[in-house]
């Protein structure tokens, strides 16, 4: 492994916070000469050597071991003390890097769905049942722990969320405005009704939920406050497929309103890139541009459409685009932990073991995931309680709570349980 990669897994593991002279007390070596040179030793497992990097026989077996309850992806559980050092046979650095790189996303790449997608439940974590859990913030806090019982003064890491991402897609900003809505409203509901939507109130139309969403959003970031809420609407500014419709004009008055709206409450605004980006990367640049020209300043923040982050590699491109934080990785098809942690990291690219300047903040809690039968198919009293474990294994370990609501699957009156849930999850994040 390169050694600025090894240095910014170990800056990562043990925090941002801790001077660098106290992270040099943490060694990465099976040679039992330099132990004493460190503090902590953690042993390699031999997961990077040039003739099992990239193989198959790479791959971590399962179950997994646990070292004090956590399960680790290689190595051995032995902790042992050597002299006046702690040499940890759990290789958390292997990994780390195995997860927050989407490692084996790399590897098996005959695993994809319908979209193009990795299946979260074919995930190593899925299968170990450890999806839950953001085990590499745990290994933050053990790490720590060991320093500390070398005469290391870490503090202890604070108990709540550090920051609260409250985030929406605009996939179908309003249902009737259109005049493809329009027609197809006329066949379902009439002609007078159909006129209402089209030319009435835009907060009338069933889609335009945004006014309720900003009400939601601001009555947390009121509680919290500025410094740990952070709100992003991400828009979508192309796309031809299918699976980019409905298409919408983002000089359109009512998108143009919107946006206005979303700067009033201070909102970030992010591109969306679109499903036939996500098939082909080299349209994003576009897609930021055209986006661009309509806000007038630059565009930092991205989500892919469905979720659609195909290939490790891509993430190259959003870099060379002028990206700098994206917020795709999650799973549509289980809320969790896709990189096993919940802290903004940055890219590091399995096929080339080159670390970037792009940020990935893990999407925890989808809207979807929770209720499609197609994904978790949980009813309210299930998803409630999953939610609530996830927030809080977010808060024992310090990280980022990053949620995704869409506008169009919380219409009042529509009979689904999401509207209500996302109230009962900010009020419960309000209390941390």
């Amino acid at each position: 492994m390169k050694n600025r990669v090894l240095r910014y897994i170990i800056r990562f593991l043990v925090g941002e916070d801790i001077p660098g002279e106290w992270v040099e007390t943490i060694g990465y070596t099976a040679d039992p000469d330099k132990f004493d040179q460190y503090n902590v030793v953690i042993i390699p497992s031999g997961f990077f050597d040039e003739q099992v990097y990239g193989k198959q026989a790479s791959l971590p077996k399962l179950p997994l071991e646990k070292i004090e309850g956590i399960p680790f992806l290689f190595g051995t559980p032995e902790v042992e003390r050597v002299k006046a050092t702690w040499v940890i046979h759990a290789d958390i650095i292997a990994s780390t890097y195995f997860l927050i790189s989407r490692y084996e996303e790399m590897l098996r790449r005959e695993l994809r769905d319908e979209h193009g997608r990795f299946p979260g439940k074919e995930s190593i974590l899925y299968k170990a049942g450890a999806f839950h859990r953001p085990i590499v913030d745990e290994y933050r806090i053990f790490l720590r722990r060991w320093l500390r019982q070398s005469n290391i003064p870490l503090p202890e890491i604070e108990p709540r969320a550090r920051k609260i991402y409250l985030t929406h897609d605009v996939d179908a900003p309003t249902l009737y405005r259109s005049w493809k809505g329009f027609i197809r409203s006329i066949k379902a509901r009439g002609l007078y009704k159909s006129l209402k939507g089209k030319f009435g109130p835009l907060e009338e139309d069933p889609y335009y939920t945004f006014p309720w969403l900003f009400q939601q959003n601001g009555t947390l970031r009121d509680v919290v406050g500025k410094e740990r809420y952070h709100s992003i609407l991400f828009f979508r500014s192309g796309g031809k497929s299918g699976f980019d419709k409905p298409h919408y004009n983002l000089k359109n008055k009512d998108i143009r309103r919107l946006m206005e709206n979303a700067g009033e409450q201070d909102m970030t605004i992010g591109l969306h890139a679109s499903y036939q980006a996500g098939a082909d990367p080299s349209l994003i640049i576009k897609e930021k541009r055209r986006l661009e020209q309509i806000t007038k300043g630059e565009i930092r923040f991205n989500r892919n459409h469905f979720l659609a982050s195909r290939e490790p590699e891509d993430m190259d491109i959003l870099e060379a685009a002028g990206i700098t934080d994206d917020f795709t990785m999650g799973y549509a098809d289980i809320a969790g932990f896709r990189l096993g942690t919940c802290y903004p990291v940055r890219w590091i690219n399995p096929v080339t073991r080159c670390l970037s300047s792009l940020t990935l903040h893990p999407l925890i809690i989808m809207d979807n995931s929770l209720s499609e039968s197609k994904y978790m198919g949980l009813n309210h009293d299930q998803a409630l309680a999953y939610c609530l474990n996830l927030a809080e294994a977010v808060n024992k370990v310090g990280g980022e709570l990053t949620l995704l609501w869409h506008n169009d699957t919380i219409p009042k009156g529509s009979g689904g349980y999401l509207r209500k849930l996302y109230v009962q999850l900010l009020k419960e994040l309000a209390k941390k």
